[in-house]
């Protein structure tokens, strides 16, 4: 072969490597491709190769067909490996995205990766490559540490964590990026990972990568945080100690929507765990800066916003009576007013926080019309996680005292919560959820209307209530009694089959002492008949 000739071959080799790993990279793109790509088998990759002129490069230095071919591996795997160590750094590149891109899909394609002892090579180039290599060989570890804590682990033990920690100090921000990215997709399966991540020294390059002016890094950064913060008081507390509350308040007015979810995030991430770290996050003045975030265009702003106060208000009645008085409460309601489905849901959950808090709580949820928008959520949801959470939320707000428990329900509110509990389509947990809130607005409420209703609706373990209540709101109201007769009320009471001695028997006899006994015989199921044989028997006075 001439040198021409030689040179030639070389160039087809180059020009194939190229093309073929840039079409696999975007044949990765589209999800109709994976399957095919996957189970891709020796005959598929030698006809690939040879699509692509790989073959005609070995045949012409070997004359054998497929030494290119790593022992026992096949598929496109297989045929991207050995390109991740290939002289052209465009080929290194474009097979390292090409691997990402596989991996990100399932599972199985990110164990495959790990299978084939791609990760050692990823892991030593990303230290020693270029940025476009980094940013892609990084991008190929979170693909593959995002779809489980296993994969995960693999990453951490072949050693890269500390090379990704090492690119956050990068000076291009995309590799910063990038690195950050993958470091939060290992952290955030479990506190074990979280720690491993924290102990590799990311913790305080992450705080300084929030505070880049670039808003992507700014975002992933702050999500990365989050993500390491949200599995214990003890991380979040080291999160804490680099000082990231401080910089987390300054971007909650931040434009960028996508940026003021991830600090809305990490900042309910930090207050879950504890007052002490609920009252740090409160300190760094954001109240009422963070309920403008309640009123955003972005549907996940208010929602996260909601779950931030949430998460303060839920420690102690201190801590939500100044979520009251810095207006949070009236302006959550007013956010669950304009929202629907899962967005509610912190809100809802917020409103019945605060009010089991204390008596002055929930009448604060009260005054700010609270009581009216659960009672919409709990009628017009169709998810029964979020009906549950409105169910438990009128509950706390209506046990206290007579005035809460009328409060709740002059809006209607207990035959929805009686119909939820009755219904065979309801979950276990809106069933018991809406009992128990039933249970505890009943053993309160003395507006006898709302219960009367109860009488003839509920089933026995609900009805002791009702009765309940009656027997202790009769003896001491006498328009109460006379309406309770003209309405039905004591006709009905008769009619109840209880167990002599039981509690239920108890409410019944109180009632009924509340009258005179020819009024409650009068009443009384059969008395018509006795009537009628008295009639029978009379015999008229003739003079």
């Amino acid at each position: 072969m001439s040198q021409r000739q030689v040179l030639q071959v070389f160039e087809q080799y180059q020009k194939a490597r190229t093309q073929f790993v840039q079409m696999v990279a975007e044949l990765a793109t589209r999800p109709q491709n994976i399957e095919t790509l996957q189970n891709a088998d020796i005959i598929a990759v030698i006809q690939t190769a040879i699509t692509y002129g790989l073959y005609i490069f070995m045949h012409s230095l070997t004359k054998d067909q497929s030494p290119w071919i790593p022992n026992g591996q096949t598929g496109v795997m297989a045929l991207l490996r050995p390109l991740l160590l290939d002289v052209v750094p465009t080929i290194q590149q474009t097979a390292a995205l090409a691997l990402g891109r596989l991996a990100n899909y399932n599972d199985d394609l990110a164990e495959a990766v790990v299978k084939g002892d791609i990760l050692p090579q990823l892991v030593y180039s990303l230290a020693e490559q270029n940025r476009f290599y980094k940013k892609a060989a990084a991008f190929v570890l979170r693909a593959v540490g995002k779809h489980s804590p296993q994969l995960a682990q693999a990453i951490v033990d072949c050693g890269a964590l500390d090379t990704l920690v090492i690119c956050l100090e990068d000076f291009d921000p995309g590799v910063k990026e990038a690195a950050a990215w993958a470091l939060g997709y290992i952290a955030r399966h479990n506190a074990e990972l979280s720690q491993a991540v924290v102990d590799a020294g990311a913790v305080p390059l992450l705080v300084l990568c929030i505070q880049e002016p670039e808003i992507a890094l700014k975002r992933i950064a702050v999500s990365a945080l989050s993500d390491i913060a949200k599995h214990s008081p003890e991380l979040a507390q080291t999160v804490v100690d680099a000082g990231v509350i401080a910089h987390l308040a300054q971007m909650i007015l931040n434009p960028d929507a996508k940026l003021k979810r991830q600090v809305l995030s990490a900042l309910s991430q930090i207050a879950k765990h504890s007052v002490d770290l609920a009252e740090m996050v409160v300190e760094a003045e954001i109240f009422p800066v963070v309920l403008t975030c309640l009123k955003d265009k972005d549907e996940y702003v208010k929602k996260n916003a909601s779950t931030l106060i949430r998460e303060i208000a839920k420690h102690t009645p201190e801590l939500s009576q100044l979520i009251v008085n810095a207006g949070g409460v009236a302006a959550v309601i007013d956010c669950i007013g304009s929202c629907k489905g899962n967005i509610r849901l912190p809100g809802i959950m917020l409103l019945g926080y605060v009010a089991a808090h204390s008596e002055n709580l929930a009448m604060a949820v009260i005054i700010s019309k609270g009581v009216p928008q659960l009672s919409l959520c709990l009628s017009e949801e169709p998810e029964d996680h979020i009906k549950a959470a409105a169910a438990w939320a009128l509950g706390h707000i209506g046990r206290h005292t007579p005035e809460h428990a009328r409060a709740v329900a002059v809006t209607n509110t207990l035959p929805v919560l009686l119909s939820l509990y009755m219904s065979t389509e309801s979950s276990e947990d809106l069933q018991v959820k809406s009992k128990k809130a039933i249970k505890n607005i009943l053993q309160k409420c003395t507006y006898l209307p709302a219960l009367e209703p109860f009488l003839y609706d509920a089933p026995p373990n609900i009805l002791k209530h009702v009765v309940g209540q009656f027997s202790k709101v009769l003896p001491h109201d006498s328009k109460a009694r006379r309406l309770f007769v003209t309405s039905g009320g004591l006709k009905k009471v008769q009619e109840i089959k209880a167990e002599p001695g039981s509690l239920l028997q108890e409410y019944i006899n109180s009632i009924n002492n509340c009258y005179p006994e020819e009024i409650v015989r009068y009443y009384s199921p059969g008395y018509s008949e006795t009537l009628l044989q008295r009639v029978d028997s009379y015999q008229p006075l003739t003079n």
